[in-house]
């Protein structure tokens, strides 16, 4: 308890520091909120953005400017620094709306207005829009006499307006704000308020309360996602990152209603890997373990080691990251990065409630709640929560499953803001690993036929319960438009209990039996993780060349304690179980803890050279340390290790759509353990060298990213040739292969987002595994595409579908290739209506119940299937 305690001390003292030196004192401006009065039948007028009145006494309160509309002079003056729009706000007035696009410095936006049609359209080339609730603003029919409002990123450093009106298009007036940025004044082609009428007088008696007028704009349904964070931690164009970058937004979730991780991440071709996708998150990238799971940047350490599989209530969307990037993260396997971003406070009052029902008995309501919870919008809160029971096609199997995760988000300051964020899940299934069934009487041929896909190899007993609990803040100060910092902390907490039985042999002589160990914990694993993260963005010049410098540093604690009782279980004949015989001796006891530290300091440059030609280079330095305790044999042991990790990456655009790229980068991974000669053994390394082009297609409407890369491991354990007690590490695979991605819109209503992957993963050094044989677990070849259509007018208005299909190659299951797991080929589709405030939609998955194997899982031949044929019916109301 007392390193607990000191080590949670030593982080919040960091992050106390980091917060005073973030924040100094800061005078929040005032604000002025316009309302509608009713009194009877009489509207009073709302003052237009020319007509307010300012005190002046009071020179801190809000004042605009107007602006004149930008001259033929402004066009060809140079485009200064990017400046941050991080809010979008639709106001009704007497006249139509007033839009703001909430900035520290409205002065440098440049303005630059046509007309085609009935549309204003704005652009402004040196701003980008970096909203919390999504990539873009689109509002139909804010007010009478205006068809539609958008706000979007049309490319990496320009900033579109577009306001269309129904009748003609509106006139517009520009306004500056010192306290919210810059304001457009919109004047529809029909008046928004009914004009008062002069015969008319207001009744006496008491004034009515003010009539507020909010827009809540819809959520973003676009499938392209122009920005991501996860490859550099900051907020970059993916067309300027040498890497290849996927993004699953969160209309692609809504649309195929996933039941886990997998189904959202089979569409950038990652596949399960090792286990059941309804227990753990386990994956594999480029043809290695993906065991890189973060959560908003944070390491979810509770994934794949943990086993726990993540809930999907709050999450927003999913970014994939491919190859190794220990330069930002440290510790990481080469295939990639997985970062699940979470929902945040909306600024405008949004609240759903949704009904989820479908086959093997599931039924998860959820709600998902956000609200400012000041008048200012400056303190706001976001609460999403669902409840889970389901069966599924395995025997015994049943769920239930609890998960709330609340958020408050407080604007300290213009420049600062501050959130909080916590989770907690139970999790209570009927059984273990669940539902891994043994090639031999499945895919491999068997004198006495093949066992039904719901066999279950364990005991009904078997039970697998798990409670997490995670606590975050997030502190983001901006000094100004070039520097900002960052700093996050995350105190995370895992309790896991499990009686679990398993297949502990290969099919005896009679091609029916089975031995079988039984694992209990004598007492539930208990597991404690903290991480602390701060790191500064700035931006700045040398001459003509633009840099964007990162530099941070994180540090990270996890512990476990467990306890394991091995129990030899009764053998089982699995065509014809008999379940419920009595258990054997005891065959041993585990009582364990393990520590792993790491501090690790890191430093990169975004440098554009040139508008056309950028560099990214970056290097970090990391010091681990790992604790190994046996509480029964009272031994112990501590090893230390260190590892520098590089990076670099070039981009090349030819023309503005086109980004040609090249990079090499490097990761590490702690090994445990000594040689012979009791030298400890060393990290194991990632190397990657990778080439690609990126292509926005149809307008900036479609995004494709084609990569080809070559993949080293190194530092593999393998048998020690002069003692096979021993291990050294002279082991060595590689991965080589193609990519290609895409995602976006097609035509209007129209959506994409597909994958196609070649792999040759092959062991090329090693004193066991024969060389050239393929790595165990990875397919050569992975393929998805999802695409839907919606229609947008007329008497379908509303009503839309789609259809996907997944492809996964044959794989080997273990590195000595001794049999083959086949290749499957998945239909799903889906029907939905949405309109207004209501959503109902009908998923259809593996169409053609085709029966297939999901991950394998060790030499003992289990493999794990994949669900059949299911449906679900999805019911969301939102207000």
């Amino acid at each position: 308890m007392f390193i607990k305690l000191k080590y949670t001390a030593v982080c919040w003292l960091i992050s106390v520091i980091s917060l005073t030196l973030a924040n100094p004192a800061y005078s929040e401006q005032p604000s002025v909120k316009k309302t509608l009065v009713r009194s009877g039948e009489v509207f009073q007028e709302i003052q237009t953005l020319n007509q307010l009145q300012l005190p002046k006494t009071n020179a801190s309160y809000l004042w605009r400017v107007p602006r004149e509309q930008n001259k033929l002079l402004e066009l060809s003056q140079a485009i200064t620094d990017v400046v941050l729009v991080t809010d979008v706000k639709v106001n009704s007035t007497d006249k139509g709306i007033e839009l703001i696009l909430v900035t520290a410095n409205s002065l440098k936006l440049q303005v630059l207005p046509k007309i085609e049609g009935n549309s204003y359209i704005a652009d402004i080339p040196n701003a980008k829009l970096q909203l919390r609730s999504g990539e873009s603003l689109r509002q139909e029919k804010p007010v009478a006499g205006i068809a539609e409002v958008t706000v979007v990123n049309v490319e990496a450093n320009t900033l579109r307006v577009t306001v269309v009106g129904e009748a003609g298009a509106p006139v517009v007036e520009l306004f500056d704000s010192q306290t919210e940025g810059l304001v457009f004044g919109v004047t529809s082609t029909t008046s928004t308020v009914q004009q008062p009428n002069p015969e008319q007088k207001p009744p006496t008696g008491e004034k009515q309360p003010p009539i507020e007028l909010e827009v809540t704009a819809p959520p973003n349904t676009d499938y392209r996602v122009p920005d991501a964070t996860t490859a550099t931690k900051t907020d970059t164009p993916l067309r300027d990152i040498p890497a290849s970058i996927q993004v699953i937004p969160q209309q692609v979730i809504e649309d195929q209603q996933p039941r886990n991780l997998i189904g959202i991440l089979r569409n950038a071709g990652v596949v399960q890997s090792n286990f059941s996708s309804r227990i753990i998150d386990t994956f594999s990238i480029r043809g290695f373990d993906a065991r890189n799971v973060y959560r908003n940047g944070v390491r979810d350490r509770f994934a794949n080691e943990a086993a726990f599989s993540s809930s999907l209530t709050n999450v927003d969307r999913v970014e994939v990251v491919r190859g190794p990037d220990s330069v930002i993260y440290g510790q990481v396997n080469p295939g990639g990065i997985i970062n699940i971003v979470t929902k945040k406070p909306l600024s405008q009052p949004y609240y759903a409630f949704e009904v989820r029902r479908g086959g093997y008995e599931l039924f998860e309501p959820s709600l998902d709640l956000s609200s400012p919870l000041t008048k200012d919008g400056s303190l706001s809160y976001r609460l999403n929560t669902s409840y889970r029971t389901a069966e599924d096609f395995t025997d015994f199997y049943n769920e239930k499953r609890f998960f709330v995760s609340p958020v408050v988000n407080w604007r300290i300051g213009k420049n600062t803001n501050l959130t909080f964020d916590s989770e907690y899940e139970d999790i209570q299934q009927s059984l273990g690993t669940g539902d891994d069934q043994i090639a031999s009487a499945t895919i491999l041929p068997n004198p006495n036929g093949k066992i039904p896909i719901n066999r279950y190899l364990g005991e009904p007993t078997d039970f697998f319960n798990r409670q997490l609990n995670r606590y975050n803040y997030n502190l983001e100060h901006r000094f100004n438009d070039n520097w900002s910092i960052s700093n996050s902390f995350q105190a995370a907490f895992l309790t896991i209990d499990l009686r679990e039985t398993d297949v502990s042999s290969l099919l005896e002589a009679d091609n029916r039996t089975v031995e079988r160990t039984q694992i209990t914990y004598s007492k539930p694993t208990e597991y404690e993780a903290y991480t602390l993260d701060t790191h500064a963005v700035g931006d700045f010049n040398t001459g003509s060349i633009k840099h964007k410098i990162l530099l941070g540093f994180d540090l990270f604690r996890q512990t476990r304690s467990t306890g394991i009782i091995r129990t030899a279980a009764a053998p089982l004949d699995v065509f014809n179980p008999v379940y419920g015989q009595p258990l054997g001796a005891t065959l041993g006891r585990v009582d364990i803890y393990t520590r792993d530290d790491a501090l690790g300091f890191y430093l990169q440059d975004q440098v554009t050279l040139a508008n056309n030609l950028k560099l990214l280079v970056g290097g970090r330095y990391d010091l681990v340390e790992n604790e190994y305790a046996n509480r029964i044999a009272s031994t112990a042991s501590v090893q230390s290790d260190s590892a520098f990790s590089p990076r670099v990456g070039i981009v090349y655009q030819p023309i503005a759509p086109v980004s040609l790229y090249a990079s090499y980068s490097r990761s590490f991974e702690q090994v445990t353990g000594a040689a012979k000669d009791d030298s400890l053994f060393k990290p194991q390394l990632g190397t990657q060298y990778e080439v690609g082009v990126k292509t926005d297609l149809f307008d900036n409407k479609l995004s494709a990213t084609l990569a080809l890369y070559e993949l080293t491991l190194t530092n593999i354990l393998t048998t020690d040739p002069t003692d096979s007690d021993y291990s050294v590490q002279t082991g060595e695979q590689r991965s080589r292969g193609v990519e290609l991605s895409v995602t976006g819109e097609i035509l209007p209503g129209w959506n994409v987002i597909g994958f196609y992957g070649y792999t040759d993963a092959r062991v090329t050094k090693d004193n066991d595994i024969p060389v050239g044989n393929r790595v165990e677990g990875v397919p050569e070849n992975v393929a998805s595409l999802w695409t839907t259509y919606t229609f947008g007018t007329g008497s379908l208005k509303g009503f839309g579908g789609g259809i996907g299909f997944n492809y996964v190659g044959d794989n080997k299951p273990d590195n000595l290739n001794t049999y083959t797991i086949p290749s499957y080929f998945l239909t799903d589709a889906a029907l939905y209506y949405r309109n207004n405030n209501l959503s109902v939609g009908l998923n259809l998955n593996n169409i053609f119940n085709v029966r297939y194997y999901e991950a394998s899982f060790d030499y003992l031949q289990r493999i794990i299937p994949g669900r059949p044929y299911t449906a679900q019916l999805t019911v969301k109301w939102e207000f």
